[in-house]
């Protein structure tokens, strides 16, 4: 199917005018003719300029877990707006929704609301520095964890020779290059590795930062005895474990990936699924820790726990923890990775399935990576290639491998014949147009 995409590419031609880009956000920039720009969202479909639709699973990178403009969530959000608005003052809602994500997630022993995940992260670090006393930080290659100094590294593997380490380099012109002294970079799923930079930097470590399921690199998951290993060596150096639930928070669990992997953190992060979409984040954690904060530890906004927020977040929250949402989620997800796997095997294409249901990654080898440089070394030519069909067959995901895809409650199962429909065409299509740079994976 050939999509028309005149109407978006004339308003990229307005918008690039007065917008780097044409564009809010550097990742929704897919091209001069092929970003597209959204009319309306509804459950777990969209609709561009065009009047393109299509079966959505960016989801916005994971905020609409209930799928778009759902009404329960709306109706709660437009009585947050008979409070007012932003006064720089608290409200009752502040500790009702505290009260219930303290009962979801046993980490989270006191809570302090933030406006997006970069902003919890951010604020995390620092308090983690504050509490310990010192400056330097562990993190996974690959990780995400938001678009702020500290977090903007990675270790770019075109030239690498498969002997040493990489050289890390910041991921945007503007970060400071003096601080890349204070991070300390580890393979997931490597607890050796992890040891050592334990025993030979612990003096200086004030925390681990960690996402047991990577969010921005296929959904790359721990291994259930390294984050043993790692909450173990973080109690041991007196290092705080902080875990960033931006992503899986509320999502593949509902008390996060901390309830579905059986560990506690000292501080952790949410952000995208516990609003529904509205700009909502959360740091919470140890009260012990926590308790720094207001004393010597600064934290604060104007926006921070906006009215229409926090009562967008308190229905959400309501409705993943009273009803079946997650599990008709993962259900969901589940049956469309069998229908992914029907549609490969026929064909002979070796391929895994990498994170939670909920939050799907596809990669193109029999046994999935257990860490970034895995995938890296891997060829996603063929996913890449793949995706842009999907996109005219009216599928819509991350045309980035990294991104995985995201489940709402939203998708039903006229959703998922869609896309297993546009899935069948597009690899068909991809195979037929593969060359020497796109090599079908075997």
């Amino acid at each position: 199917m050939a999509r028309n995409l005149s109407k978006s590419n004339a308003h990229f031609q307005k918008a690039v005018k007065k917008l780097p880009l044409g564009v809010a956000s550097n990742f929704r920039y897919w091209g001069d003719d092929r970003t597209i720009y959204v009319k309306q969202g509804r459950g777990a479909r969209i609709i561009d300029l065009d009047d393109n639709r299509y079966v959505d699973y960016r989801m916005g990178y994971g905020p609409g877990i209930l799928g778009y403009a759902d009404p329960r969530v709306d109706a709660a959000a437009r009585e947050g707006m008979e409070v007012g608005g932003v006064f720089a003052l608290s409200t009752l809602r502040e500790l009702s929704v505290a009260e219930k994500i303290s009962r979801m997630v046993p980490a989270a022993e006191l809570v302090r609301f933030s406006n997006s995940g970069t902003e919890a992260v951010m604020a995390g670090l620092r308090l983690a520095r504050a509490y310990t006393g010192k400056d330097n930080y562990i993190i996974l290659e690959g990780s995400y964890h938001g678009l702020f100094d500290a977090a903007m590294w990675y270790t770019p593997m075109e030239n690498w020779s498969q002997t040493g380490d990489p050289e890390v380099k910041p991921y945007s012109e503007g970060v400071p290059v003096s601080t890349r002294s204070l991070a300390h970079f580890v393979q997931a799923n490597d607890a050796n590795q992890l040891e050592d930079v334990f025993k030979r930097h612990a003096g200086g470590i004030a925390c681990m930062l960690l996402e047991p399921i990577m969010g921005n690199c296929l959904g790359i998951s721990a291994e259930p005895e390294y984050l043993r290993a790692a909450r173990s060596l973080c109690d041991k150096y007196g290092v705080v474990m902080l875990i960033d639930e931006v992503k899986t928070g509320f999502r593949v669990a509902r008390g996060g990936v901390q309830e579905l992997y059986g560990v506690k953190a000292d501080l952790c992060t949410f952000a995208k699924a516990m609003g529904n979409g509205y700009p909502i984040s959360v740091l919470a954690g140890r009260e012990e820790i926590m308790r720094k904060i207001g004393k010597g530890v600064a934290h604060g906004g104007t926006y921070t726990a906006h009215s229409v927020s926090l009562a967008a977040a308190e229905k959400t929250l309501e409705i993943l923890e009273e009803t079946d949402a997650l599990e008709r989620i993962a259900d969901y997800g589940t049956r469309l990775r069998q229908g992914i796997h029907t549609i490969l095997g026929a064909r002979g294409i070796a391929h895994s399935f990498v994170g939670h249901p909920s939050m799907s990654g596809l990669y193109f080898a029999k046994d999935p990576p257990r860490n970034y440089r895995a995938w890296k070394g891997s060829d996603y030519s063929f996913y890449d290639a793949m995706a842009k069909v999907l996109h005219d067959e009216g599928v819509l995901c991350e045309p980035d491998s990294r991104e995985p895809w995201f489940v709402s409650a939203a998708h039903d199962d006229s959703c998922l014949a869609d896309t297993l429909r546009g899935f069948e065409i597009a690899v068909d299509t991809t195979l037929r147009k593969s060359d020497a740079s796109q090599k079908v994976p075997a």
